[in-house]
């Protein structure tokens, strides 16, 4: 029984390391974080500025540690903002009242986004594209908004008001929108989901007839509809990179774009909503013609789902990727929901990570959403931080966008002081060349002056913020019986192209620290 016993473990030690190991060195692992009804942030509408500064970086710090490495944050989830913008009020999402500005003042997303860059992360400002008024009546609407300006531009449909996607004025009101905030912020994303024209209810039509008289110019409703999603798309992926080219722009649809009983291009799936058929957003059209950076198809099922199948999805998108960047929308909050039993099974998670991985064309994942981390459900948080994303990773680089490497950096220290450390060194940083889009270090230990192996994640001591080129570098994590490591950087570029490995530098251990000495010959 010993021997059983403790074969059992060392095979449990042997999966868990080799789960540890394959981690891939560039994976998108990106968090929703929903504003709308403060879902996630900010907590309430009557916190502070500076108790709304500390809860963002709060959720920062979790997210990092958990292995992060970008954002995805609703900075307009109603046609409202959480930033000042001459088009439309502040979101009463952070302030409780509509247009009331935070006090004392300041701008919530630049400050989203300083923070979050500091700690080496993407900024996805997300976007809801049509959406006017959450609840009809019940939703705190101010003066100036645009339903009260042009409410020849919605449609109530159920509880909620929404632009009207077939007006033209509407479309160009939402482009500008968008245009303004990538010429006036540093974000690396901008972020649509699923809400193009809303989720039908039973029984109720969407009354767009006046907007299809004047513009359906012999189409089908259902073509038309698909045509005017399909025009803000264009109009949105021009206006982006006019403003700023290496800006991505990213879509996360509801996770079936069609069943195969309706066309043979649809996945084995019996969906009830389809994106082609029900929402009328064509995602595979907008792939093909490469209006966007990247996808994120919300599949929220569990691995055993029969109708809707996590794997069969997953196989179905990673097929259909057209060459953009595909990430796994996963349902991490259905782990608190009371009759999911799925999801109370602790490896539902790791199984459907561990099967993403499978595929090359799959290149991360988002959660949503954020406030389920808080309370580390079945022990997730603790899987993330030390298994799956146990080391850092890399938001995998866009060659369509920016392929150009930087030239190696130089690193150095101060070598006029001493070449022994005891608990850290001091390291410096140059670049041989200027380059505005360099933005990040790649901070590498090697324990093996023979396997300096820049793909292996595991040799990633951390990756910083550039700025003032410098790191303190620390001692710690090195086994007893680890006599020798070699220290070596790269520089990234903020579209996360890396240049090659700096000049190596090589430390020995001697007595209570370590010694630098000329790097072996090899």
């Amino acid at each position: 029984m010993i021997k059983k016993n403790c074969f059992f473990l060392f095979l449990l030690s042997f999966v868990f390391l080799q789960k540890i190991s394959s981690q891939p060195k560039y994976e998108f692992r990106g968090v929703w974080i929903a504003t709308v009804e403060n879902i996630d942030f900010p907590s309430s509408r009557n916190l502070s500025t500076q108790q709304q500064k500390d809860q963002f970086i709060k959720l920062l710090e979790m997210h990092k540690r958990n292995g992060m490495n970008a954002l995805i944050v609703q900075i307009r989830p109603a046609s409202d903002a959480f930033y000042p913008s001459q088009y439309e009020p502040w979101s009463e999402y952070l302030t409780g009242k509509q247009g009331q500005p935070p006090s004392p003042y300041y701008d919530p997303l630049e400050f989203m986004i300083r923070e979050t860059h500091k700690r080496g992360m993407e900024f996805h400002a997300w976007m809801n594209p049509y959406r006017a008024e959450f609840r009809v009546g019940k939703s705190s609407i101010s003066p100036n908004h645009i339903t009260k300006l042009h409410p020849e531009w919605f449609i109530t449909y159920g509880s909620t008001k929404y632009f009207d996607p077939g007006n033209k004025d509407a479309q160009n009101f939402v482009v500008n929108v968008v245009r303004d905030v990538v010429k006036r912020y540093d974000v690396d994303a901008i972020h649509f989901d699923d809400y193009f024209y809303p989720y039908k209810i039973a029984g109720k039509d969407f009354n767009d007839a006046s907007s299809y008289r004047k513009y359906g110019n012999g189409l089908t409703l259902d073509d038309w509809r698909r045509s005017n999603v399909d025009s803000i798309i264009v109009h949105l992926s021009k206006a982006i990179k006019e403003e700023n080219p290496y800006c991505q722009f990213g879509i996360s649809p509801f996770g079936v774009w069609r069943n195969i009983d309706k066309d043979p291009e649809g996945s084995n799936t019996k969906a009830g909503v389809t994106n082609y058929d029900d929402l009328y957003a064509d995602i595979l059209l907008w792939l093909k013609m490469k209006w966007i950076d990247y996808v994120v198809p919300q599949l929220y099922w569990e691995v055993s789902q029969k109708v809707v199948g996590f794997k069969v999805l997953t196989d179905w998108w990673a097929r259909h990727t057209y060459g953009r960047q595909l990430y796994i929308g996963q349902g991490i909050y259905r782990a608190l929901e009371a009759k999911s039993y799925a999801w109370k099974n602790k490896l539902e998670l790791p199984d459907q990570i561990q099967f993403l991985r499978k595929y090359p064309q799959i290149e991360g994942s988002v959660f949503f959403s954020s406030a389920t981390f808080a309370s580390n459900p079945n022990g997730w948080s603790d899987t993330l931080r030390n298994n799956y994303y146990k080391y850092p990773a890399i938001p995998p680089p866009m060659p369509w966008i920016d392929s150009s490497k930087p030239e190696q950096p130089i690193l150095s220290y101060d070598s006029s002081k001493t070449t022994f450390f005891t608990n850290s060194v001091d390291l410096y940083f140059r670049e041989n060349q200027e380059n505005d889009l360099i933005n990040r270090y790649i901070i590498y230990q090697f324990n093996d002056a023979n396997n300096i192996d820049v793909n292996d994640p595991k040799n990633i001591k951390e990756i910083i913020l550039s700025g003032n080129n410098f790191y303190h570098f620390i001692f710690d994590n090195i086994p007893a019986n680890q006599n020798k490591i070699i220290i070596a950087a790269t520089a990234l570029t903020k579209t996360n192209n890396e240049s090659p490995l700096s000049d190596s530098i090589y430390l020995e251990r001697k007595g209570n620290g370590w010694q630098i000495l000329p790097f072996p010959a090899k």
